[in-house]
């Protein structure tokens, strides 16, 4: 997979299952939806208008991906995940896991390319 592909799809993931999220919350429990919430799909935002400079190949732009990339997995990871298994919403842990999963293997896919920029 090339860079800007798995950066599509992670911004796509990003965007689509934080929407999903945000539009269907439960408030039957009293809890009002936090803005919060949306701090994944101003990310995805984020990474889907780097996609163009990521495929031109843009150092900066790439770069700046990493580091959205990496704030999207370490966000993802600590209280959204902790939260979605705590209460035992089965399907916020699979959309939360899958952000994850996606911006793992786009960090993966960044890693290798700046290797392969190195070696040359």
């Amino acid at each position: 997979m090339k860079t800007y592909q798995a950066n599509l799809l992670n911004s796509l993931t990003l965007i689509i299952m934080c929407s999903w999220a945000y539009l269907t919350y439960d408030s039957s429990d009293g809890k009002s939806q936090n803005f919060t919430a949306l701090i994944p799909l101003v990310l995805g935002i984020i990474l889907l208008l780097c996609n163009n400079g990521i495929k031109k190949e843009n150092k900066i732009i790439s770069h700046l991906a990493v580091i959205v990339t990496l704030i999207a997995i370490i966000g993802n990871a600590t209280k959204p995940l902790m939260s979605a298994i705590e209460d035992g919403r089965e399907l916020g842990i699979f959309r939360v896991s899958l952000m994850i999963l996606t911006s793992i293997i786009a960090m993966i896919t960044f890693v290798k390319s700046f290797i392969n920029a190195r070696s040359k």
